[in-house]
């Protein structure tokens, strides 16, 4: 996986059409709803998703980190990646399933069934807390307050999304298709609670080699899919298989290119 310096807001965000901007617009209710599409298919889940790149890891970590917390580790996709690096990892998840992925794949790692609003992890005990495709599943007042309650002085907030690099046309489409919920506008900044410095941000593009078969795959790892009845999973099936043999002409089993956009934000705990 390629790596690029991050773009810090040097040139003007690229215009994006139709992008929604509700991923922290829903009531507490409606984000709980949502979030039982997660109970269950870890094992599909670790299959598809991909990792981030490496440089996103080193904008988002304090050099002098020694330990971290995931929170909404899911599977432990992110949480290898920080393990990897030397960090004493705790990972925090609220679905059964998925921890016992993570558990299995990554039996070294301390683990907790929690939230982001109620982590369980004791007060001043982690250097950073990070976020890997999940802070718009938690309430952002809440979780910020928990945030800053488990962090040591001088802690740091880390958040990250792989997306689709709907900058490119085709790609947008591909995306709309796949209702895929976690496409941010380019001038979107997460909600942190006041606790927390304004976050900086980094972004990168890179691609991914997948067959269309693994793009199908990837549609029914989102909620959106897994939510659905068994009509309308068929017809994000169909119209998937359209776009990407009939439409976009590839061949199956041959992997192509797929256009990513990794978005990250950190923000410094403010001084007690």
């Amino acid at each position: 996986m390629p790596d690029s310096a991050p773009n810090t807001g040097d040139r003007a965000p690229r215009p994006v059409p139709g992008l929604p901007s509700r991923a922290f617009t829903m009531d507490s209710t409606r984000r709980r709803e949502l979030a039982t599409a997660f109970k269950v298919g870890g094992a599909h889940y670790d299959a598809v998703r991909p990792n981030y790149p490496d440089a996103a890891l080193a904008f988002m970590l304090p050099a002098a980190a020694r330990d971290a917390v995931d929170v909404g580790a899911g599977t432990g996709i992110f949480t290898a990646q920080l393990l990897a690096l030397g960090l004493n990892v705790t990972a925090v998840e609220p679905s059964s399933d998925m921890l016992e992925v993570l558990r299995v794949r990554l039996p070294e790692v301390q683990d907790k069934a929690g939230t982001g609003e109620e982590t369980g992890l004791e007060e001043s005990s982690t250097d950073v807390i990070t976020y890997a495709q999940a802070w718009h599943w938690v309430d952002p007042k809440a979780a910020s307050a928990e945030a800053a309650r488990v962090l040591r002085p001088h802690g740091q907030l880390a958040l990250v999304w792989n997306q689709f690099d709907v900058s490119v046309p085709w790609v947008h489409r591909l995306a709309r298709i796949m209702h895929a919920g976690d496409v941010h506008r380019p001038d979107f900044v997460p909600p942190l609670g006041p606790e927390f410095h304004t976050p900086e941000s980094g972004s990168w593009t890179w691609e991914l080699p997948m067959s269309p078969e693994q793009v199908i795959e990837l549609a029914k790892s989102r909620s959106y899919y897994l939510r659905a009845g068994a009509a309308t999973r068929a017809r994000v099936e169909h119209n998937l298989s359209w776009y990407l043999y009939d439409h976009l002409g590839h061949t199956p089993g041959e992997p192509f290119a797929l256009p990513y956009l990794t978005h990250a934000w950190r923000a410094r705990l403010r001084a007690a």
